[in-house]
């Protein structure tokens, strides 16, 4: 009985919130959200068996998330945690567990869209902004006609127009920095066009991105977490996983923390969580976006008929990174799911073991 009470009423509130609003995504909790403390350990749970899920199912979900390298999974409903599990060793070769610290990859282009919004509502920036009013003219090697053509919005969602075919998409020094297209023309991938986002951030709060991080989000909510430099990327965030369920939990609830605004601009929130340009639907501002008719991968310029995670719940928005770091909101279950670890395919997104991941947990929930 718990299972139809359940979704009756989230099918309550998503008809109810479509007669209401013109928002492709709903973020409206089905009841009072539940948060954690700030500090501390304790995290109010629930159980697989109170929303009569599939617990033969769990454990072969499970099963598939541990071989396939998984590290941490973390599933919250309303708040409360319902699934927590450690696999595996850490990056130091030590038995990864509550307190073990993870790489986000490309995951940490949604905590950093997050960011952008708040600065601008702090009066830091402006995504309509050309980018060199951030970072001075010349830093690309673009005739400066083209180069002003660039915003920070275009930054935010792909379509800068800088030539992609390059050797190594991390560099973003000048000489690696020219024209291919008019900003706003195509869409692609290109990691270099949003590492510099990280620079237009500390020029303009004057702050680090550690220290702008921190005041912004994370001392707001409780997460712990930093910015560092890897061997392979730049600018690459790093936290504990209940630390991104945090920061899940603050975009489940539309960047409100348990009465503390953290986002409190509702525009641009929607913005980032809907089709940012006519390209790749699949895309709001460095978020990815599921149940869409389109979509264009990592990687490539072919727009394909697919949504992104076919087997997931169409409103579900999510933060995506390479070897399946997975930071998933579902507003229509109140639900944030949260993956940390490696995957055999070692894809910039892996869109196929997030499919298969989804389409397992469909069948726990009886969905």
């Amino acid at each position: 009985m718990m299972k139809y009470w359940y979704f009756s009423l989230a099918l309550f509130v998503l008809i109810l919130s479509s007669c209401n609003s013109t928002d492709d995504n709903l973020f409206i909790p089905i009841e009072e959200a539940y948060f954690p403390p700030l500090n501390g350990d304790n995290w109010e749970t629930s159980t697989p068996e109170s929303l009569n899920w599939d617990t033969q199912q769990l454990t072969e979900l499970n099963t598939f998330l541990e071989t396939n390298e998984t590290r941490a999974f973390i599933i919250l409903i309303n708040g409360k945690i319902v699934v927590e599990e450690y696999w595996n060793n850490d990056l130091s070769g030590q038995p990864f567990d509550v307190n073990s610290t993870w790489y986000w990859a490309s995951a940490g282009k949604s905590l950093t869209g997050t960011l952008v919004g708040i600065a601008q509502e702090e009066g830091f920036l402006n995504i309509n902004d050309k980018t060199s009013d951030y970072l001075g003219t010349g830093w690309t090697s673009m005739p400066s006609d083209k180069e002003d053509l660039i915003t920070l919005r275009n930054h935010l969602t792909f379509t800068t127009g800088i030539d992609y075919n390059v050797t190594n998409q991390e560099c973003y020094d000048p000489s690696c920095l020219n024209y291919l297209n008019d900003a706003g023309d195509e869409w692609y991938y290109h990691n270099a066009t949003y590492l510099i986002v990280h620079d237009i951030i500390e020029n303009a709060t004057g702050m680090t991105n550690n220290q702008y991080t921190n005041s912004a989000i994370a001392n707001k909510i409780g997460m712990t977490g930093f910015w560092t430099n890897t061997a392979q990327s730049s600018n690459v965030y790093f936290s504990d996983a209940r630390s991104a369920a945090r920061f899940g939990l603050l975009t489940l609830n539309r960047g409100n923390w348990d009465g503390t605004t953290v986002l409190g601009d509702t525009n641009y929130f929607n913005a980032m969580t809907n089709t940012s340009q006519s390209i790749n639907e699949s895309y709001g501002y460095l978020w990815w976006l599921n149940g869409k008719s389109t979509l264009r991968f990592p990687g490539s310029t072919a727009t394909i008929p697919s949504s992104l995670t076919p087997s997931g719940p169409s409103d579900m928005i999510s933060a995506l990174g390479k070897n399946g770091q997975f930071i998933d909101i579902i507003p229509s279950l109140d639900m944030v799911v949260i993956r940390m670890g490696n995957e055999p395919s070692g894809s910039l997104v892996p869109v196929t073991f997030h499919d298969e991941m989804w389409e397992k947990l469909m069948e726990v929930m009886n969905e």
